[in-house]
């Protein structure tokens, strides 16, 4: 693999999509290793094989962007399939020397780079205690980390998505116990992954015309990296609407359940059975 410093993945001539219109996501070494769940002296060791580009170089600090992300997690994912290193290693190698390299890095960035600009912030446990006040218990901690949302470095905790722990250190200070909080995450992480599959299916379904065993050729993929990284705000765009019109159904048969039972409260009898009627529609929506 050439020694020179990745970049950001190419486009066609006239070609705007987002990874042209704003900034690429960077990476010190400790950082790229773990948003990539690997650990630095994978990453030192992927370099000395060839099987990951050098950083650039900004006077002594070599920094890292989303086509090493991307390169990690491919080898991360063949490792777990239990191809070896050197394996790996031919692999990439005919690969780039049949296509050309910067499109070939450009389509692996367009899938498996990262969706989110957010750098993994460091905290204290003084400043975990301040965010969160005594719901920062220590069986807290462990299924914040338990969950992926923290990881300890030491004395200190990481989290690789700052704005979803401020968000939850907000919400348990409006009242919200914690746990209950963390439990919520348990509960709905799988229906995420599972909607999350659905939507990179979408977008990587440009894939399906070509073999599932082979690149596309080498002319194809400008034209397939761009598509891609269009597709991709576009998914983001359908979960939030979507999950703003779960949240509004779910807020509106709330309420209209509460007032309900006031109404039969004060009433002391159901208001013509329309709460009975409310309940058992509910109930059949669940079981669909």
């Amino acid at each position: 693999m050439p020694n020179t410093p990745p970049s950001a993945p190419p486009a066609p001539a006239g070609s705007s999509h987002p990874a042209s219109a704003s900034p690429r996501n960077e990476y010190t070494v400790d950082e790229l290793a773990r948003v990539s769940d690997t650990t630095v002296r994978n990453v030192r060791a992927y370099q000395d094989r060839g099987l990951l580009a050098p950083p650039e170089k900004r006077g002594r600090v070599g920094v890292y962007d989303d086509t090493h992300v991307s390169r990690l997690k491919l080898i991360n994912h063949l490792l777990a399939r239990g191809y070896t290193l050197a394996n790996i290693q031919d692999l990439i190698k005919a690969v780039d020397e049949g296509h050309d390299l910067r499109s070939i890095l450009g389509l692996e960035t367009a899938i498996g780079g990262r969706w989110s600009r957010e750098r993994p912030k460091k905290y204290s446990l003084i400043e975990l205690v301040q965010m969160f006040g005594d719901k920062a218990s220590p069986s807290a901690l462990a299924k914040a980390v338990e969950l992926g949302l923290l990881e300890r470095n030491g004395l200190s905790f990481v989290s690789a998505n700052p704005t979803a722990l401020a968000a939850g250190a907000t919400m348990a200070k409006e009242g919200i116990p914690l746990t209950d909080l963390l439990d919520a995450v348990s509960i709905a992480r799988p229906h995420f992954n599972a909607v999350a599959k659905a939507l990179v299916d979408l977008v990587v379904r440009q894939l399906d015309r070509y073999e599932a065993d082979a690149l596309p050729p080498p002319a194809d993929v400008p034209a397939l990296v761009d598509a891609i990284w269009r597709l991709r705000p576009l998914a983001s765009v359908l979960v939030e609407s979507e999950m703003n019109r779960a949240l509004e159904e779910a807020s509106g048969d709330y309420l209209g359940d509460r007032v309900a039972a006031i109404m039969e409260k004060k009433l002391g009898h159901s208001a013509d059975g329309e709460t009975a009627k409310r309940a058992a529609q509910k109930k059949s929506k669940t079981k669909k």
